[in-house]
């Protein structure tokens, strides 16, 4: 799965993943393969707080593997997923998303509506009903 960064708007970094807006409104995440710690998971939400301006948004993920996180990692994901997104659909290899749903939600379920994809265009087009609820 190929994805461009783009190069005509702002671009965002974390030790995680790199961001920015699409013309849809979702921010488009194209995960890094680090192992996903506390520490990097809440330095990526402080920044997605601060480009969303502390309003959740609709996320469009493209997900690379990576490393098994920890309990107390999967812990704080799980607990920042609502502070920072609206919807999550999670694009990918099949079994790498559903792999990573079973190990974040193994006790409870999302905080949020979450789905995961092999295709760009189903995720965004699942996507959308969250985009219009945001405006």
């Amino acid at each position: 799965m190929q994805v461009t960064i783009p190069t005509d708007r702002p671009i965002y970094e974390s030790e995680i993943a790199t961001y920015w807006f699409d013309d849809a409104g979702f921010l488009v995440s194209l995960s890094k393969s680090v192992k996903r710690t506390v520490e990097n998971i809440s330095s990526n939400s402080e920044l997605i707080k601060k480009i969303s301006n502390n309003k959740p948004v609709p996320l469009l993920i493209y997900l690379a593997a990576s490393p098994m996180p920890d309990k107390d990692a999967r812990e704080i994901s799980t607990k920042l997923l609502p502070q920072n997104y609206s919807a999550m659909a999670m694009v990918s290899k099949p079994g790498l998303a559903a792999l990573i749903m079973r190990l974040l939600f193994k006790l409870k379920p999302s905080p949020i509506p979450i789905k995961q994809f092999t295709h760009e265009k189903e995720a965004r087009e699942w996507l959308m009903q969250y985009a219009k609820a945001d405006n």
